[in-house]
């Protein structure tokens, strides 16, 4: 049984790169940490394996910060970061 807490959303999805622009809007993000980005026709579940913030890699990703996040699927700006934790 798991708990999902809403961090975010996408702004943007650059797919030449497979890069997420996701505004981190509370709770953070670590690398590590299991994600669901979730939308319309979005449905993706995957581990944190690479964040940037600026064009520098980063470990942890704050509230308030917009970051590129790899993602190992299309997604869509609006789509929903949400984290997966152990109920």
């Amino acid at each position: 049984m798991t708990v999902e807490v809403k961090v975010g959303h996408v702004t943007h999805y650059f797919a030449h790169i497979g890069v997420a622009g996701v505004l981190v809007e509370a709770d953070g993000l670590k690398i590590g940490d299991i994600i669901r980005i979730a939308g319309h026709t979005t449905d993706v579940t995957q581990q944190v394996t690479s964040m940037q913030l600026e064009h520098e890699v980063i470990q942890e990703a704050k509230p308030g910060q917009s970051i590129g996040l790899k993602v190992v699927e299309h997604v869509r700006e609006h789509d929903v970061v949400y984290k997966v934790l152990p109920a």
